[in-house]
């Protein structure tokens, strides 16, 4: 049993065993080469040394990229030059320096794309995912025969989907370049199901002619293979751009749902017009701000977490100071709305210059945390992390705003003094009490809206202008009090403005938008969703 057993083990162990030394001689060799000084034995010692992948032939090529690898005149021996010492380029020990010494081997441009391209197909086989992806975009940069078997035993091994979309596309590029028709077929049938820019510029070239008249690609087929394939990648971009849009537009939408669903309650409940309402954005993202610096200084591990921190804070910060403003200013001035449009715009500019006198004129800095930075990638299609965030977080605010509403005393007595005042205050609702806390309320949303906000964009002090008009459109335009028609008019208007914008311009597009808004309450004054009324009218 125990012969057997041995039997058994000894080729594996004599193969492990050999590993080395043909490593070793694979270093031998490309010295040698190295040593020739040709031009086709520098490419042919880099191709050995790629071969290898290990540690100690990427440590020579980064050498030999970085004019620091000095070989013998008769190749029998490598050394790495440092600043302060040489090393053995075999081993990486510290070496005596030769006297006389070797010069280092010279390399061009050229030769130092062939290092980076083979650095990279080293990378191919790393444990790190990222490092993978990387090397394999790298490579699509550098399409090289050579290392198209690196490139399929990696395809092999690959299991991740990204980086296997990413190996396909490098070997393509590759094998476009082929002697062989039927291999350039190939390529295009793997480029007919990409949707790359990159790749449709190939495929233009490739049925181009050149300055003599004749065909780039000589081979009838390819050629007709090629048209197709472009074909192909057009209608997939023009698909992922117009996808692109839809998301951007859902994205803006969430930001517009966010800063007018607030203000359709103020709106819709105590018919104030509230110009302060953009400055509780602002203030929202200022005191993201502030939670960030202090996260950072206090509890530097849960950095990463401090927009959620923020959340709570700003809500409750905006909430306060809309029952200030409601309490001191806006009480005094119900059933007057031209008296609450100045008051509430002087209000915002106090605001604004207090913000200003706190935390300076110029733009703070905020940071997007690990988990909310980077995107989805889908071919040429990216979908930001911290935009997709945001979108579930408008929603999730918009469920807990339509549970408040429906499913709480606070949301009983608004929706009661919101169909019918007069008889609310009369069967004992406290509607003074109950605009107060609405008016909290729509401020506290403002603040989660500049939460989000402060995650996309520049914050400084006149943030809020710039969603004021918006968000007074949303609300009209949706229904006055509606929260369904300030969703719907939100992302509607969200996905309008992404689809005009790139053929009109962003201020050609708002004035647009305006116009078409007000064509569309001429015809229905009332909105999208009419708010439903109680009367004692019959």
């Amino acid at each position: 049993m125990l012969r057997l057993l041995i039997g058994l083990l000894l080729p594996f162990m004599l193969v492990a065993a050999s590993a080395p030394a043909r490593a070793q001689s694979a270093v031998d060799e490309a010295f040698k080469l190295l040593a020739g000084g040709g031009s086709p034995e520098r490419d042919q010692a880099i191709g050995l040394l790629a071969k290898q992948a290990d540690e100690q032939s990427a440590v020579i090529l980064r050498a030999l990229a970085d004019d620091a690898l000095a070989v013998s005149d008769d190749g029998s021996a490598g050394f790495l030059v440092g600043a302060d010492q040489w090393r053995d380029a075999r081993t990486g020990a510290p070496a005596a320096k030769p006297d006389p010494a070797p010069s280092t081997v010279a390399v061009n441009n050229r030769v130092r794309n062939l290092i980076a391209a083979a650095l990279a197909s080293l990378r191919l086989f790393s444990s790190n995912r990222d490092q993978r992806l990387v090397a394999a975009r790298e490579l699509q940069q550098r399409p090289d025969q050579a290392l198209l078997p690196r490139l399929q035993e990696a395809l092999e091994k690959e299991r991740d989907g990204e980086v296997r979309q990413e190996l396909v596309a490098a070997a393509a590029l590759v094998q476009i370049d082929s002697t062989d028709p039927q291999v350039r077929l190939a390529a295009l049938d793997s480029f007919a199901r990409s949707a790359r820019r990159d790749v449709m510029n190939r495929l233009e070239r490739l049925i181009g002619t050149n300055t003599d008249g004749s065909f780039v690609e000589p081979d009838q087929k390819v050629r007709a293979a090629a048209r197709l394939a472009l074909d192909s990648v057009e209608r997939r971009l023009t698909i992922n751009e117009y996808l692109g849009r839809v998301f951007a537009g859902l994205s803006l939408g969430s930001i517009l749902m966010l800063a007018a669903m607030g203000l359709a309650i103020t709106y819709g409940l105590l018919g104030v017009i509230n110009m302060a309402h953009g400055e509780m954005i602002m203030i929202g993202a200022y005191s993201t701000y502030a939670t960030q610096s202090v996260v950072r200084q206090v509890a530097p591990g849960f950095f990463g977490w401090y927009p959620v921190i923020a959340l709570p804070v700003a809500f409750l910060v905006c909430a306060l100071v809309g029952i200030l403003i409601e309490r001191l200013v806006i009480r005094f001035l119900y059933g007057r709305p031209l008296e609450t449009l100045l008051a509430t715009w002087g209000i915002s500019l106090i605001l604004i210059q207090t913000i200003r006198q706190i935390f300076g004129p110029q733009n703070v800095g905020i940071e997007n945390p690990s988990w909310m930075s980077g995107g989805v990638a889908f071919s040429s299609l990216v979908l930001p992390y911290n935009r997709i965030v945001i979108i579930v977080f408008a929603l999730m605010v918009l469920l807990a705003v339509g549970l408040v509403l429906s499913r709480t005393r606070l949301g009983l007595f608004v929706r009661g003094v919101t169909q019918n005042r007069p008889m609310a205050g009369a069967i004992g609702v406290p509607t003074g009490k109950v605009d107060m806390l609405a008016f909290g309320l729509g401020s506290g949303i403002a603040g989660l809206a500049g939460v989000a906000l402060s995650q996309i964009g520049n914050v400084g002090p006149e943030l809020g202008q710039s969603y004021i008009i918006d968000s007074f459109i949303v609300v009209v335009a949706g229904g006055v009090g509606q929260l369904t028609g300030a969703v719907v008019a939100g992302f509607g208007l969200g996905v309008l403005s992404k689809f005009i914008e790139p053929s009109m311009g962003a201020v050609i597009s708002k004035i647009l938008i305006l116009v078409l808004v007000i064509a569309f309450i001429q015809r229905r004054p009332q909105g999208l969703f009419a708010l439903r009324e109680r009367s004692l009218e019959t």
